[in-house]
């Protein structure tokens, strides 16, 4: 039993010790630069708002003059004899320019506008979804790391105790249970061992697809469970709602479903456009000598569509109704989760308080009970009571300081803090 035991741990310090040496160290400044370069959501977030400017300068192309150029030359002629062939050179340079449409194409540019702060807002969203979501990561491998060794530590110690029970066994201290007690407690240790190393394999594979990474090695990162944001007071909840990215994002859009309801009543007003044409027809010769030109007006006045425009502006008025109650329910969303989430914030603080109290008593009262034991002061069964609610105080401390630093992210993300937001 001691050298299957001495051979295991032997082996998991070696494999541990070569693995550090091919992983890769990452702070969470570093993480955080190379999410910044890598990730697709940014990505995909930042092509959506170049799409919005491209409709803006799209829609504004409306308001600038047009031009076109049209030239030609054809051939004419007839199969019939003593008939000519001719030939027709033709050119024509136009202009138009829009001087009155009932404002539709200007609340369009403005509701161009408002759609490219709703994408800027859709942005920041996406990275703080992104930051939440490498931050989790980055805790969870940096408790992954320490859990592996951890788990080691319980099972050194899960084996000096069956040395221990065993000598007492064979001197007649102890009886046969106890011994297998112990050896069972060695077991569950050696299988948390593995599990750890799991789990450091898992938490590795979920930084990198946080990072944005599509090649997954070996990572590690270096860090404490100290949290940045050590403010005790409850802040304007109220004011934190309507900063936040969802909820600005929601309100631009409900100025869009404005602008585009303004934009269809728009439609069934006059459209009053100068025109102007320069340009010359001639047979057989080229260049011209003169050239041809007009000037105008041209009004465009809608008389009926088949009830099509009443439609348009009912369905815009409807948008805009739906937004409205968007607007309204998001903000009531939002405002629950900061309220959530200030909660959970606040009670991991104070857990990890209290769990190292309950750390510090579990140290105290095993090295008092372990000298009792080694004196016969305490019997088996109270005694391995006292070393379970060590171990269990250790990985409870461990994961409550975890906690605290998911619980962080979690609030920093609901205020809308990305990327650009971080903290250590």
């Amino acid at each position: 039993m001691r050298s299957r035991i001495s051979f295991f741990l032997a082996l998991f310090i070696a494999v541990a010790v070569s693995s550090l040496q091919a992983e890769e160290s990452l702070t969470w400044q570093q993480c955080v630069s190379e999410a910044r370069r890598a990730h697709p959501d940014l990505f995909s977030a930042l092509a959506l708002l170049q799409q919005a400017e491209a409709d803006k300068r799209i829609t504004e192309g409306s308001l600038l003059p047009k031009l076109g150029l049209v030239a030609s030359s054809q051939q004419n002629g007839t199969t019939e004899q003593g008939i000519a062939a001719s030939s027709v050179t033709s050119y024509a340079l136009s202009a138009e320019q829009l001087l009155y449409d009932g404002h539709k194409i200007s609340n369009q540019v403005a509701s161009n506008e408002e759609a490219i702060k709703a994408a800027k807002y859709n942005f920041s969203a996406v990275s703080a979804n992104v930051r939440f979501a490498l931050r989790s990561a980055f805790t969870q491998l940096l408790l992954a790391q320490d859990l592996v060794g951890l788990t080691v530590e319980i099972a050194e110690r899960r084996q000096k105790n069956v040395r221990l029970i065993n000598l007492y066994y064979q001197g007649g201290k102890e009886h046969i249970g106890s011994l297998h007690q112990a050896q069972a407690d060695l077991a569950q240790a050696e299988f948390e061992v593995s599990q750890a190393e799991r789990g450091l394999a898992l938490a590795q594979t979920r930084l990198s697809s946080a990072l944005g990474s599509d090649i997954h090695k070996p990572l590690r990162v270096q860090g404490s469970y100290r949290a940045s944001d050590l403010s005790a007071e409850k802040p304007d909840l109220a004011l934190l709602a309507k900063n936040n990215p969802l909820f600005q994002q929601l309100d631009t859009k409900t100025k869009v479903a404005r602008y585009a309801l303004d934009a269809a009543k728009s439609a069934v007003s006059p459209q009053l456009y100068l025109t102007s044409s320069v340009g010359r027809s001639s047979p057989d010769r080229w260049p011209f000598n003169a050239v041809d030109w007009r000037a105008g007006f041209t009004l465009s006045v809608p008389i009926y569509e088949g009830g099509s425009g009443r439609g348009r502006v009912s369905k815009a008025r409807a948008v805009l109704s739906q937004q409205n109650a968007q607007e309204k329910s998001g903000y009531l969303q939002i405002f629950d989760t900061l309220e959530q989430n200030w909660k959970n914030f606040q009670d991991a603080r104070r857990m990890v308080v209290v769990q190292k109290k309950q750390l510090d008593a579990a140290i105290d009262r095993s090295a008092i009970a372990n000298a009792q034991y080694s004196n016969g002061l305490v019997k088996f069964n109270d005694w391995v009571i006292i070393e379970n609610n060590l171990v269990g105080a250790k990985k409870n401390f461990l994961n409550a300081e975890a906690n605290l630093l998911i619980a962080e992210a979690q609030w920093i993300q609901v205020k809308g803090g990305g990327l650009d937001d971080q903290q250590e």
